[in-house]
């Protein structure tokens, strides 16, 4: 496998060079990580399609059970993110000792998490009960979270070693391996919800198995990647085992746990808006699913070159480059501020064509509309603070971009959105729009509050 390593910088180049040449570190990390994002929105994309077409209950058990799963999900993914900025790190200053112990550490929580998770998701009867859900849809949803908590093991052990990959630069193994579990995911949807090769149609309940097997295959095959290909001899999992560590996983932790709260702030402010605009009917519902859709979907590239950035500006800090990491974090914003300009102008211009590729409902369509030429603004915020947040975590520098995150969406975002969508304390009702705006004067502080903290921040010697 041709694998991207990162390079040490060319310091005696002029400015504008050496910025072009870390933008291209940043897309060769960040091409494959764009891939397995996009891999992984797939995966849940196939899961809701197949599993409508099997029935409306089914449909509905396996969003409710998503819905239940993905935050918990989210936030042990953020708290394993903490490996990535730490393995590069240590492989900056060429402290390669340190890399396996840290791994397995990584691997020791995700064990924890495990736990946590399947105990959490095996026992949701009370949430099932406060939502409802009429018998069949409730049984379904819980012997789909029964099914998919099997694989739950093999979910957070490929986030453990993808911080071991990613660290090291080679951001082409998760990619690989997340289109492998979307390549088996749909064959494996299609035998067990409809009822193929001889076993009874499960319904939603064989979306569960066909996520855990999916899911459980791929984390099998990295495993044998990682022990046997040549690029890891150095790295070897069963030779370099490493007892627990307290300290270790202490020191992931205090990276980690912020990073895994901020991410679960996030998503719940989407569930809780979602919710808010329950009441004012399907027509705006969907519109603003739709929007959110869209979104989501053009977010993956700034998002995936964040998540370069923080490999890169950990590597140069343990490298001891910490200038080379100004000039990459602080020149970012330019290469970000150009991706939003250009996605903010597309969904305002083609909002209407957008919102025809997702329904032939004009109603529909007029509200998705609307809100799209919102979200031009939001993405440019968006773009914005996800750079930000993504170079500190680099300097992991977690705590406090995690307060400014829950400050700018829960005190600024969602009180503002409420007031605008429901109220006409300062402007007549706005409807749906008004959480868009709300969300956009919430990102808006969080990138400015983030810029500030970027441009002020000096890394400590963190040995």
């Amino acid at each position: 496998m041709d694998e991207t390593h990162q390079p040490l910088p060319e310091t005696r180049q002029p400015l504008v060079r050496r910025t072009l040449t870390e933008w291209k570190t940043l897309s060769l990390l960040g091409g494959p990580i764009l891939i397995a994002q996009l891999a992984q929105m797939a995966n849940g994309a196939i899961d809701t399609i197949m599993a409508g077409h099997a029935s409306a209950e089914d449909l509905a058990a396996v969003g409710i059970g998503s819905s239940l799963w993905m935050p918990l999900f989210l936030f042990f993914m953020g708290l394993l993110g903490a490996l990535q900025p730490i393995i590069s790190g240590y492989n900056g200053a060429r402290r390669t000792e340190k890399i396996m112990p840290a791994t397995w550490q990584g691997i020791y929580i995700a064990g924890g998490g495990t736990i946590i998770m399947a105990l959490l998701l095996t026992n949701v009867h009370p949430v099932l009960s406060m939502l409802k859900l009429d018998t069949q849809t409730a049984d379904i949803a819980q012997g789909y979270l029964d099914a998919f908590a099997w694989g739950i093991p093999a979910l957070l052990l490929i986030n453990a070693l993808r911080g071991l990959t990613d660290g090291l630069g080679h951001t082409r193994v998760i990619m690989a391996f997340s289109v492998l579990s979307t390549l088996i995911n749909l064959p494996l949807n299609y035998i067990f919800i409809y009822g193929k090769l001889g076993l009874p149609a499960m319904g939603g309940v064989g979306c569960g198995w066909a996520t855990t097997i999916s899911n459980s295959l791929a984390a099998i095959a990295m495993l044998v990647y990682l022990n046997r290909s040549p690029l890891y001899k150095q790295f070897h999992l069963l030779t370099d085992w490493a007892r627990p560590s307290w300290r270790g996983i202490r020191y992931i932790l205090r990276i980690g746990v912020p990073i895994g709260f901020t991410i679960f702030v996030e998503a719940s402010m989407f569930a809780i808006i979602a919710l808010f605009l329950a009441p004012l009917g399907p027509v705006v519902v969907a519109g603003h699913q739709v929007a959110l859709n869209v979104v989501s979907l053009v977010f993956m590239l700034p998002l995936s070159l964040g998540m370069a950035l923080t490999l890169r500006v950990s590597f140069l800090i343990g490298a001891g480059a910490p200038n080379t990491a100004r000039l990459i974090s602080r020149s970012s914003l330019i290469l970000a501020s150009a991706i939003a300009l250009i996605f903010a102008t597309l969904l305002f211009v083609f909002g209407r064509q957008i919102a025809a590729l997702y329904t032939g409902d004009l109603d529909v369509q007029a509200v998705t509309v609307r809100l799209l030429a919102f979200a031009a603004l939001f993405q440019i915020a968006d773009v914005l603070q996800v750079t930000c947040i993504s170079a500190l975590r680099g300097y992991k520098d977690t705590s406090i971009p995690f307060f400014i995150m829950l400050f700018s969406f829960w005190g600024v975002g969602l009180p503002l959105g409420y007031v605008l969508t429901f109220t006409d304390w300062l402007v007549p009702a706005m409807g749906a729009a008004g959480f868009w705006v709300g969300l956009t004067a919430g990102l808006t502080s969080a990138s400015l509050l983030l810029g500030w903290r970027l441009f002020r921040y000096r890394p400590r010697n963190d040995r």
